[in-house]
Parts: structure tokens; sequence; C-alpha cells
């Protein structure tokens, strides 16, 4: 276990970023077509293919799923994906053709410093790039991906997973991209607001905050916002089990985020459901994906990097 979503057996994640553009992308596949489902509670998502996710559509499995900066013009990086995926043979059957299930949400990236002034716009080869990184057992988080470009309300934002084994050996993971309006650590000070959540030290082992302010809490500029994530497990789902899954894993974010769900995001979870393993505790399945998610948001703000000059800082030279 490397405390990654590519602890459950077969997916694989990849990442493409440019640091000019200031904006990346992020891909989970899987070595075979997996079944998903996903839950909206932003106010303001930007996606692709969520639709034929209801548990009532005909396509039941999909080949991949993108989180992507660029607000609207990152969804592109789903079709250079979906582009990949067909030259490798992958899709749905549909005669002699294959077509390729990729669905996908974006977050806002767009007023980050970085240069937006393109004639051709650049996620369309970001995804073939980050589908091209995927590995099977590891990838970087942290300033990586869909959360290169991200920000908080008070931090640098980033790219987060976490993962962990139930005693029935059915695997749990996330796997994050944290661009919040709200912040992932309480008030001024250091402490996570998943701390209580934390395993082995994984964001600085600071332990809960000693006092919690009241009151309004601080949010960035309307419109610059979103948190996307996927949950994956081994655990044998249908459809309509991995859209529960989703909807549980919402919690992880508001555990993580304050405040979370608002009117100016588009917070999303995808969740996957790659294995057979037997699971009929579901109840337990979905608290195991709320932890994780909570944990995988501050693990993102955790391992995030800045330079000097950038505005907001990372956590490690905020709080160095």
């Amino acid at each position: 276990m490397q405390n990654l979503i590519t602890d459950i057996a077969g997916f694989q994640v990849g990442n493409a970023h440019d640091e000019t553009l200031k904006s990346g992308v992020t891909v989970l596949t899987a070595d075979s077509p997996f079944t998903c489902g996903v839950h909206v509670m932003g106010g303001a998502p930007g996606t692709r293919e969520t639709d034929l996710l209801a548990p009532d559509k005909t396509v039941q499995t999909v080949d991949a799923i993108v989180l992507s900066g660029g607000s609207a013009f990152g969804l592109d990086a789903a079709s250079g994906v979906a582009d990949a995926l067909r030259n490798d043979g992958r899709g749905f059957p549909v005669g002699d053709v294959t077509v390729p299930i990729v669905p996908a949400a974006i977050l806002f990236d767009l007023l980050n410093g970085g240069d937006k002034n393109w004639s051709t716009n650049p996620y369309n080869a970001l995804g073939r790039r980050a589908y091209a990184d995927r590995g099977e057992t590891t990838f970087k988080t942290g300033t990586s991906g869909a959360g290169f470009g991200a920000t908080t309300a008070n931090l640098k934002g980033g790219l987060g997973s976490a993962s962990m084994m139930l005693p029935n050996g059915v695997i749990v993971g996330a796997l994050v991209a944290v661009n919040a309006l709200g912040s992932a650590t309480v008030g001024d000070g250091p402490h996570f607001w998943a701390a209580p959540f934390e395993e082995n030290g994984e964001f600085g082992n600071l332990g809960p905050s000693p006092t919690y302010p009241k009151g309004r809490p601080d949010t960035k500029g309307h419109a610059q916002n979103t948190t996307i994530g996927i949950v994956a497990t081994n655990a044998k789902l249908t459809q309509a089990q991995c859209t529960r899954l989703a909807t549980a894993a919402h919690d992880g974010i508001a555990r993580a985020l304050v405040p979370s769900h608002t009117p100016m995001d588009g917070d999303l979870i995808f969740a996957a459901s790659h294995g057979d393993k037997d699971c009929d505790d579901l109840i337990y399945l979905g608290h195991a994906a709320a932890t994780c998610m909570a944990r995988a948001i501050a693990r993102g703000i955790f391992e995030a990097r800045s330079n000097p000059f950038e505005t907001p800082a990372c956590y490690a030279r905020t709080f160095s």
C-alpha cells in the first residue's frame, strides 16, 4: 500500500502540466472498462459525459475519467484522452467502431497568473500526454496534473491521493484536485480541518486545531474554484452503488474544506469500481470513501510546492 488510488489493482493514473499555462490534466484509467457513477454538489459544475453515468442509462462502464484545469476549455482534455484510447483499440463497440467513454470534470484556474492567451486550445494535447504518462503503481501528487495551477482561499492547491484497506480486504482510494473556494486549514494556523482522519503523519501530524474560528469563513474570489475528485474501490459495485458511493464521499470534502459545496463552485466526485471483491457493508464503504477523500484533500495541500514569488504560497512556505 502506497497510500494512493493505484493501490487498487488495475487502476492507472497519468498527469501532465504546462508551466507557462500554469494548468494541467489528470487521467484515471484501468486495464479494462470499469463501472462508474458520479454525484455533483457544487452549484457551478463543468462536466462531460456525466448524464450517461445515471444507473438507468445503457452504457454501464467507462474507459477513463479526466480531471482538468482550464474551466470549459479543459473539457477538451477528454477528447485527447478519447483519441488516445481509440488508437489503443479501447472503447464501447458499435458495429465495427469503438467509441471510448471518457467522463470528465473541470476546475477554474484561468486567473492564476499563467499565460492563457493561446490560439489553439492546449488541453487536447495535455490530455494525450496525461494518458501516455499513466503508471500502474505510483504517480506524483502535490503540484501536478489537474492540481498544478490550483489554489485555495489561503494556500496553493494541489493534487492529492489516499487509500485504506478494510478488514475484509476491500481497498478504497481517493484522488482529488483541490482548487477550493474555502480553506483546508483552520484560521491562520497550520492545522488541517481533516486532522482527525490523518494516518501515519501523512500531512504533518499536527493533530486537530486548538481553536476553531466562528463567523463567516474566509474565501477567495468568486468563480475561481472547484474541487473535483474520484473515489475508487476493488469492491464489485453496480452503477447505482457507485453513485451512492460518490454521494457518501462528498462528506470528505465537507470534512476537509470550509466552506464547501457553495453556489460558486462545481464540487463533484466520481466513483469507480474495478475488481471482484464482495462487499455487503456499503455503509462502511461509504464512510471509508469519505475518509480517504478528506485525507487526500489535506495531502494535496500539504504536498504542493510554490516558487518564492507565487501567490498564494504553498503550505510548506507558509508554515515553514
